[in-house]
């Protein structure tokens, strides 16, 4: 038993004179998922090519499982499941076929081979469809698929490179849904995306890639306390309202942003204490919030202060 399931120590790998991943490290424990953000050409599909054994890093080491991932590569391979950024089933072949297919080349017999497709196709709701040729599927039906083959081997550790880009709002619910009951089921997650709702969902902690170097590590809390910060919205009944209440808030040591079109008010707060500042001071000129709302700072507040640093 290893207690990491992934990971990468000062990683380097270079492609000339481009240098795609810059000494990179990551850490992800066994039943948890690590989400790995960044722009495109961060070195996200670098990063999960090296740890899959597809690359071989120029410097640094890299283990999954507790094995090399140069030295044991074909160890390595045996134990992970990985979904591409595009879905990478046969469209001749029926969904059964394509899973069954994945099965014999990993050595099941032909019974245990179509037993195991019978599985994931229920697993993944294509059951109806099984027969029919994966050509005909919808967008959101291959990617479950695809889903579906990289788990024939009952791999301890998956990993998911933007597997929902392109995909409509049902079907992203769907394959969340799926990821979330696999981690629960003890399975290790590395999972790529741009969708920063998707991370904030899924992973346990979130390491965000710029230029080929991690900016930033830690749980979606973490990095939202880094970067964020909290805001009281106070919506008022009217526009004298609000303009009365800005200065009563300004007289509190607060700094408002007035929206006139709302009637409301938003000013920055250290804390969910501060609620009971902007309360007093309503309460002091006599006027009643129709709403007041304490809001936190989200993955998208922490992703564009990273991008602007790094850049």
């Amino acid at each position: 038993m290893h207690d990491l399931m992934i990971e990468a120590v000062d990683v380097v790998k270079a492609f000339g004179d481009q240098k795609a991943l810059d000494g990179v490290s990551v850490a992800v424990p066994r039943g948890s998922v690590l989400g790995l953000l960044g722009h495109n050409g961060a070195g996200k599909t670098t990063l999960v090519n090296v740890l899959t054994t597809l690359l071989p890093p120029d410097s640094g080491t890299a283990r999954v499982a507790g094995l090399d991932v140069v030295s044991d590569a074909h160890r390595v391979r045996g134990l992970i499941g990985l979904t591409g950024q595009f879905a990478a089933v046969d469209e001749q072949l029926s969904g059964t076929d394509n899973l069954v297919l994945i099965a014999r080349l990993l050595g099941a017999s032909p019974r245990e081979a179509k037993a195991r497709a019978g599985e994931l196709l229920e697993l993944f709701g294509l059951t109806d469809a099984a027969k029919r040729a994966a050509r005909t599927y919808s967008g959101g039906m291959r990617r479950r698929l695809d889903l579906a083959a990289s788990l024939v081997g009952h791999p301890d550790v998956i990993f998911l490179d933007e597997p929902t880009t392109g995909l409509d709002p049902a079907s992203r619910l769907d394959l969340w849904g799926i990821v979330e009951n696999l981690v629960t089921d003890g399975t290790s997650v590395l999972l790529t995306t741009q969708y920063l709702d998707e991370a904030d969902r899924l992973a346990d902690s979130i390491t965000v890639l710029a230029s080929g170097r991690v900016v930033a590590s830690g749980t979606s809390a973490e990095l939202k306390a880094q970067v964020g910060q909290r805001s009281v919205t106070v919506t008022l009944g009217s526009a004298d309202e609000a303009a009365r209440a800005r200065v009563a808030l300004e007289r509190a040591g607060l700094q408002p942003v007035p929206d006139p079109a709302k009637h409301a008010l938003t000013s920055p707060v250290g804390s969910s204490r501060e609620l009971a500042v902007v309360v007093r001071a309503l309460d002091e000129v006599g006027l009643e919030a129709d709403e007041l709302a304490l809001g936190e700072p989200t993955l998208d507040d922490v992703y564009l202060t990273l991008s602007r640093h790094a850049a």
